[in-house]
């Protein structure tokens, strides 16, 4: 009568004395006998022990043996308040037996222990938390039997419990270990959250908590996604049931709870039973084999129809003809899921080990007025296949039946021997005995090293061909003769000795000015610049206009010692909205280029000093004629009607001592475009 919350599986279990953690009832007692796996030893922790030691153990005491029965023997005998247990207690075979004594005595807890087989070094009790480790993510194994009602668990997946929660009861609840079987966690610890929400899942009700330091979470293999009730991917067709609740309402119209509707969190009615009996079912076709590894549900939703299933059995199928009734590994009774509490609470149920089936039915066993339900299902893909089935040759045609029997034998047992059919659900390891480590790891640094490098040659590349396109355009806008304005006149004379002598005297090259680079300068600034910069052309006297000159220029760089001007093909040129700026071409019955009009500064000493230059021409020999003046004009002439009249006037006055190449001439007397003009 000293035994209190007990269950010992077939591999680890808790045993704890009567009403844990309160004061233990005198003259009690009770014997706790564990085996385990042949070959395997027990390993023993005390998760607490508190037990009267005022009679030095003689009355109250827990004792632990070796072996079960008369030939058992003792490990040691242990009593005493608050004491704490060093290590664990291993047992030297697979049997225990642990035997708890209670005397008089007015107060102390008890104990609570785990057990487990000595392979599971990192065991821990029902009793631990995340606050008593201090790194950031282990691994521990729980034992069986950790939903009791002394440990308290706050949270829920996938926002964490609080740190203060019982470790293996929270593992319970999240679905990573069985509450009969135990099993390995693998905890993860993080900064906490100022709210904790509360569920009920697996049979442990977890509370709302709130602001802790830390929380945990559970490393799962992540098969907990929908199977597609709520999302609608399994259809209405794949959804049936044994029996379709139909009613009319107040208004006469006839409600139907058709089983489509057992999708959870959808509006609407659920799926409710025409009967209420343990023989209604809900059938559900996945299409083909999943691996099921847990349920959801809920009540009918609707607060005027307080129905709901509190307990169910789960069967499923390959065939929707011969199921099978779900029960956890070792037992020999049919496992009852608790369902909900509520119509409207959702209650998860995990399956350790996941189910892999295609049909899936939940069998009602307990309800709430009427069977009615809403459902989802979790789990994932089932990639892995089974083993093959067996097709048997047809015998040899022997009359020797022994023989017969002897090829049938080794047949069978050459395939049960190569198709390890109990191993189908791991993948085998395999090991790449051709390359050496090194190489692996080489391999692994070209394969990301061969991409990067491709790719930075390839940016290289393209920034060269669009700094050559670039570089082609800005030479294609300045034009073949129009020169930058740092290097004008300089680059002409550097190119002039590429080029081949010319032995034309009057061969004409175009040349173009930029009016950009002559506009900008002052009036005073432009002949001296026309003289100075570039003396090799022909340079017009007309400072007060240059800053109408445009691209087509008609002046021409002379070879040799005399410089002339003429004109290239005017007539093909563009009509523009000024005048030119130069001598137009003649009539075709005249001269082709205009007079040049030179004029000897010597032979008219009375000039005035405000009196216009004439000449638009290089003088002969190598330097300039200097200019005369503060406003030069040019002066244009029209077409004639009468082309053949002379267009110069006579020479004015006698002929001085110099020859006749000193000669001057007028204007020629035609109408005069005025050029404008400016003063320097």
């Amino acid at each position: 009568d000293g035994c209190g919350h007990t269950v010992l599986g077939p591999d680890s279990g808790t045993l704890a004395s009567i009403n844990y953690p309160r004061t233990s009832p005198n003259s009690t007692v009770c014997e706790w006998e564990i085996r385990v796996k042949p070959g395997q030893r027990v390993q023993l922790k005390f998760g607490d022990f508190d037990i009267d030691d005022s009679d030095s153990c003689h009355s109250s005491y827990l004792r632990v043996h070796n072996g079960i029965g008369p030939n058992r023997t003792e490990i040691g005998k242990y009593c005493g308040f608050d004491f704490q247990m060093d290590g664990l207690i291993t047992s030297k075979s697979n049997e225990v037996t642990v035997q708890f004594m209670s005397g008089i005595h007015t107060s102390g807890r008890g104990f609570l222990a785990a057990y487990s087989t000595t392979d599971k070094s990192d065991l821990i009790t029902c009793l631990d938390n995340a606050s008593h480790f201090s790194e950031p993510e282990f691994n521990k194994f729980c034992p069986a039997g950790c939903v009791i009602p002394f440990a308290d668990v706050s949270g829920t997946i996938p926002h964490g419990y609080r740190d203060s929660s019982s470790l293996c009861m929270a593992g319970v609840h999240a679905g990573v270990v069985s509450n009969t079987l135990g099993g390995q966690i693998n905890v993860v610890i993080s900064k906490g959250i100022p709210y904790y929400e509360g569920s009920l899942a697996n049979n442990v009700t977890s509370e709302v908590g709130h602001l802790s330091p830390s929380l945990f979470t559970f490393k799962t293999s992540g098969c907990y996604g929908t199977l597609g009730m709520e999302s609608g991917v399994i259809p209405d067709s794949h959804i049936t049931s044994s029996s379709i609740l139909e009613w009319p309402n107040q208004t006469g119209q006839v409600n139907i709870w058709k089983p489509e509707n057992a999708r959870l969190k959808r509006i609407g009615p659920p799926w409710a039973a025409f009967i209420s009996d343990e023989h209604q079912w809900l059938q559900i076709d996945l299409n083909k084999e999943k691996k099921i590894t847990g349920i959801i549900t809920t009540g009918s939703t609707l607060a005027e129809h307080y129905y709901y299933v509190s307990a169910y059995r789960i069967l499923y199928s390959d065939d929707a003809q011969k199921w099978t009734v779900y029960r956890e590994p070792g037992m020999d009774k049919d496992k009852i899921f608790q369902g909900n509490t509520e119509l409207y609470q959702e209650v998860r149920n995990n399956f350790i080990p996941p189910i892999i089936a295609r049909f899936f039915r939940i069998n009602p066993v307990k309800w709430h007025q009427k069977i009615a339900m809403k459902v989802e299902l979790l789990g994932c893909q089932f990639s892995i296949g089974r083993a093959p089935k067996i097709t048997l040759p047809p015998p040899p045609q022997n009359k020797n039946d022994e023989k017969n029997a002897d090829f049938m034998d080794d047949f069978i047992h050459s395939v049960k021997t190569s198709l390890q059919t109990d191993k189908t659900t791991f993948t085998p390891e395999i090991k790449n005995t051709t390359v050496t480590p090194s190489v692996t790891k080489d391999v692994a640094l070209a394969a990301v090293l061969v991409p990067v490098l491709v790719m930075v040659f390839t940016t290289l590349i393209l920034i060269l061909v669009c700094a050559w396109h670039w570089r082609n355009r800005k030479k294609k806008t300045e034009g073949t003769y129009d020169l930058p304005y740092w290097d004008r006149a300089g680059w002409w004379k550097g190119m002039k000795q590429f080029l081949p002598t010319k032995s034309a005297e009057h061969e004409e090259t175009p040349v173009r000015y930029s009016s950009s680079e002559i506009s900008h300068l002052r009036p005073r600034e432009v002949p001296t610049m026309l003289q100075t910069e570039s003396a090799e052309y022909a340079q017009p006297l007309v400072g007060g206009i240059t800053g109408t000159l445009h691209q087509r220029s008609t002046f021409k760089p002379e070879e040799g010692k005399e410089a002339s001007y003429a004109d290239l093909d005017p007539y093909n040129s563009p009509i523009q909205e000024v005048y030119h700026a130069y001598a137009e071409p003649l009539p075709v019955t005249g001269p082709e280029y205009a007079t040049p009009i030179i004029m000897d500064m010597s032979s008219h000493p009375s000039t005035p000093l405000g009196a216009p230059s004439i000449s638009t021409f290089k003088a002969a020999g190598n330097q300039a004629p200097p200019l005369v003046g503060t406003c030069n004009k040019l002066l244009s002439r029209t077409d004639s009607a009468s082309s053949a009249q002379a267009l110069y006037d006579t020479p004015k006055g006698q002929l001085g001592p110099g020859s006749a190449n000193q000669l001057v001439y007028q204007v020629p007397q035609s109408v005069a475009h005025p050029t404008g003009s400016k003063d320097e």
